[in-house]
């Protein structure tokens, strides 16, 4: 099976192309369609929600912190798999990082890489046949990246759709989608973004809304008809991230969830046992396993229960005396002495780092990250280099005296110094880990 695919962009984010996306996936599994989605950029809450859209896991596509090798391999697995790959971009559709051809991270890479015709959402709010100068910068703006229809969202009236879209069809592009603003479908969102699909009360009726939404506003086979084929170049999985054991004891509760799927299924296809354990639950990580794995999460919402856990406090101190520990952000920040959450309360946590953490005193930290490890971990041995993002409001109020984990620098190469945290068995770092780099 070789997937036809139609990425749905937008000029920035909040423009609808998640509820778009969604609703997408779900009318097409309604009739029956084997449809998959796929993110670009660094993005482990969507995923989520494109999974319980179709019952597919939904996968990452970065051309920025995957090798070309990595990304075309988890490409080809994708499309090897459906009938149709509903790919969604990050932020707006040009939107990435200084970089090498390709390699920025924005969705127009793998618009060019591919050849996969895009679906623009417009968000025409406050606006009328301004809507047509838009979607033409988009259809102007890289004669590599093809803008084949429009979606017109939070639309006020009928006049108000027959004037947008009179406006843009007049430049040649099909109005395929027009939808009435409804505050009923609006996604939850949190400091991170979304709401996770794991924590949404009623997750599958909100997400059939959506798809009620889409099957009345947009015209499905014209989407459909708009999708080309997916024909990835040969890849490999040289640069996937090698699981970190042959069992994994994985922390997972609504407090730890960010875990990339491509992550997760490698480690699975390459031999590994993934062993979920829940720190909420006061459980801790089984004892027959060789590793344990604390992904990121929402930590800080959590913290009073953390705190009260004592089985999970003794059995991850066990386990940290004789086998690996590894933290990312959320993790991390449980890993550390103590955690501040928002309302100020100070919250013991586990102590098997120095540091502490605050929530309370915000600092966004957010972009691509370059790890190169000091030494070895459950993300590889010394001298590997690393790529993936930090992305967390947290900061650290008291840095400890553990040795750092690694030298850090930003997505364009300038150093950031020391970051990350290592003793004994544990090593944790708010940097989520994506792919290993080409040259590590």
């Amino acid at each position: 099976m070789t997937a036809r695919a139609i990425l749905v962009a937008a000029p920035r984010s909040g423009s609808g192309k998640t509820s778009v996306t969604i609703g997408l996936l779900r009318a097409l599994a309604r009739r029956g369609v084997r449809v998959r989605g796929a993110k670009s950029g660094p993005d482990y809450i969507d995923p989520g929600f494109h999974e319980a859209a179709t019952g597919l896991p939904g996968v990452n596509l970065d051309s920025w912190a995957m090798a070309p090798s990595l990304l075309n391999a988890l490409a080809k697995d994708a499309s090897a798999d459906a009938e149709v790959i509903i790919a969604e971009s990050a932020m707006g559709l040009f939107d990435g990082i200084p970089a090498g051809p390709g390699r920025t991270g924005s969705g127009a890479d793998l618009a060019r890489l591919y050849g996969i015709p895009s679906l623009l959402v417009l968000d025409v709010s406050g606006q009328s046949t301004t809507a047509a100068a838009v979607a033409k910068g988009f259809a102007t703006y890289d004669p590599a990246v093809r803008i084949a229809g429009v979606v017109l969202n939070r639309l006020g009236s009928e006049r108000h759709r027959r004037l947008c879209a009179e406006a843009v069809e007049a430049l040649g592009l099909p109005v395929v989608g027009a939808i009435q603003r409804n505050p009923d479908i609006i996604m939850p969102e949190r400091h991170l973004g979304l709401v996770q699909a794991s924590e949404h009360t009623g997750l599958n009726t909100f997400i059939d809304k959506m798809a009620d939404m889409v099957e009345k506003s947009v015209d499905l086979e014209a989407v459909m008809a708009l999708a080309e084929p997916l024909a990835p170049q040969a890849g490999n999985f040289a640069a996937a991230l090698p699981p970190p054991g042959q069992r994994i004891a994985l922390a997972q509760d609504t407090a730890f969830t960010f875990v990339y799927p491509h992550v997760a299924a490698r480690w699975r296809a390459a031999g590994a046992e993934i062993v979920p354990f829940s720190p909420l639950a006061d459980e801790a990580p089984p004892a027959d396993c060789d590793t344990c794995w604390l992904p990121g999460g929402y930590p800080e919402l959590h913290a009073g229960r953390l705190a009260a856990a004592e089985n999970f406090r003794d059995g991850m101190a066990a386990f940290a005396r004789q086998k690996p520990v590894h933290g990312e952000c959320g993790g991390f920040m449980v890993l550390g002495e103590a955690l501040e959450d928002a309302d100020g309360t100070t919250h013991r946590m586990l102590g098997l780092l120095g540091h502490s953490t605050s929530f309370a005193r915000r600092k966004m930290n957010l972009g691509y990250r370059q790890a190169h490890l000091l030494a070895d971990c459950p993300l590889g041995p010394a001298g590997t280099r690393v790529r993936g993002h930090e992305f967390h409001y947290a900061r650290i109020t008291e840095p400890g005296n553990d040795a750092p984990l690694a030298d850090m620098a930003d997505g364009e190469g300038r150093p950031l110094g020391p970051a990350g945290a290592r003793r004994g068995h544990v090593s944790g770092t708010f940097f989520h880990a994506i792919a290993r780099d080409e040259a590590g």
